[in-house]
């Protein structure tokens, strides 16, 4: 399982966006320089952010995005998702996965689902608003 950069910095920009909340509609620019991200990447992120509503945007002097959601109610889950897909370890495990024959007598099946209820349980259990209060999570640093 491995979290691509897409995920990572959709997460560190709605960090941002919800650490500069009451600056308005913040300009991608200003988001790109604070994160060291490319403006051009973040463009691609935005999208998708937008699409599941945890943004709202607009364009022209004085435009950028602001959250649409409180940060208390935007779960680090809810946001990998939205950027990464299905966080499903195995295929059998995707949503739209097709029955497996062999799940009756699968040895591992039971394993792979305990696995992903734990990251969904972890991941669900943190918000942007637990991210901005610490730095750590958990006695995990972040």
């Amino acid at each position: 399982m491995l979290i691509s950069t897409k995920g990572r910095y959709a997460l560190r920009v709605l960090l941002d966006l919800a650490e500069h909340a009451s600056e308005g509609y913040i300009p991608m620019k200003d988001v790109a320089a604070r994160q060291e991200i490319s403006l051009k990447y973040i463009e691609k992120i935005m999208p998708v952010l937008t699409k599941n509503r945890f943004v709202e945007g607009i364009h022209g002097k004085g435009g950028g995005y602001h959250l649409t959601k409180d940060p208390d109610r935007c779960t680090v889950w809810e946001i990998l998702q939205a950027a990464e897909g299905d966080l499903a370890p195995v295929t059998c495990l995707l949503t739209d996965a097709e029955p497996c024959g062999r799940a009756a007598e699968c040895r591992t099946l039971g394993m792979w689902e305990g696995f992903y209820g734990m990251m969904r349980d972890y991941f669900s259990s943190i918000t942007l608003a637990d991210l901005m209060k610490v730095e750590t999570v958990n006695n995990y640093v972040i």
